[in-house]
């Protein structure tokens, strides 16, 4: 039997504007952000029964352009038989799923930490019967987001895996870093955070903050840049293209290389300062998604046993 829609009532600020069965326990849910003043699609999987949750978060394109986890990975049908409520926002590029000091004049409105952490749960969880215990996953630019959020929110999430996020903003490189990125979508970095240098960069920076992490559940991963197993020309993504294969060498080799030495020094951080945490720092691997459904699967079990999935 395939899950019910769920009820909800309409509120005065944030609150889900629709659902739309998708088929089997999959929605297309839309809901208000009071504090952004927009609608939010989301990607809902939901077992016909209460459970927990885990919230998914899309890399720097916030799935608005195709790079979503529900295109490029197998996570319908890898959590189709898990007793967990599966979250994707579909929409947030270039935000790093946080809150902006100022509107951006091309951005607009980011209160995604607002959002994530404050509205979005409670809304979920009345509706859908979610039970509180959440966890939280990035890749690329939200794998520095999803450790943000905990560190600012502490208790919203009892885990959360980071999957080739470079973790740095508090310094200049760091900085140079986040600001690329944002330039991408034709965002302002100075927006988000202030002018280089404003302490709220270090403040957002998890290997300075990393000690705010205690208490919760983490996994980090990170290639090295290096051609691995999903690199053929026949791995998924590929599909017998020679130039995607070059470009995911190319690109997403440096652009990896550079993130596993963003990575390894927090977790050195993170092992000095005795918190726990599952590192998967492997010794080839590019920026793809291949390898963070990858990431997703071997930190699955340590996210379930943290939220009681």
């Amino acid at each position: 039997m395939e899950p019910a829609a769920p009820v909800f009532a309409a509120t005065a600020g944030s609150g889900i504007l629709s659902v739309k069965p998708l088929g089997g326990r999959q929605f297309d849910v839309t809901v208000y952000s009071a504090a952004m003043n927009r609608p939010i699609p989301l990607w809902v999987s939901h077992p016909d029964a209460s459970a927990p949750a885990l919230y998914l978060l899309n890399g720097v394109d916030g799935g608005e352009n195709g790079g979503a986890w529900t295109g490029r990975s197998d996570v319908a049908s890898f959590f189709a038989d898990k007793n967990v409520n599966v979250v994707v926002p579909m929409a947030g590029r270039a935000s790093y799923y946080t809150d902006w000091e100022r509107d951006d004049p091309v951005l607009g409105r980011n209160k995604w930490a607002t959002f994530l952490t404050r509205e979005l749960p409670p809304i979920l969880d009345a509706a859908f019967g979610m039970t509180g215990r959440n966890a939280i996953a990035g890749v690329s630019m939200s794998a520095t987001s999803v450790l943000d959020l905990a560190i600012h929110a502490p208790g919203v999430y009892r885990a959360v895996g980071s999957f080739s996020g470079c973790a740095r903003t508090g310094d200049p490189l760091g900085q140079a870093y986040v600001s690329s990125q944002l330039a991408l979508f034709g965002g302002t970095a100075a927006n988000m955070w202030g002018p280089p240098g404003d302490p709220a960069w270090a403040d957002h920076d998890p290997s300075l903050q990393a000690e705010r992490l205690r208490g919760t559940q983490v996994y980090i991963s990170a290639g090295t840049g290096l051609p691995g197993p999903h690199e053929g020309l026949t791995s998924p993504g590929i599909d017998g293209n020679v130039g995607t294969m070059l470009d995911r060498v190319a690109v997403g080799g440096v652009m990896e290389a550079v993130i596993g030495q963003c990575t390894r020094p927090l977790v050195d951080r993170l092992h000095a300062l005795n918190i726990p945490v599952v590192a998967n720092l492997a010794p080839v691997g590019t920026h793809a998604w291949p390898y963070w459904q990858d990431s997703l699967h071997d930190s699955w079990p340590m996210m379930a046993a943290a939220i009681g999935a």
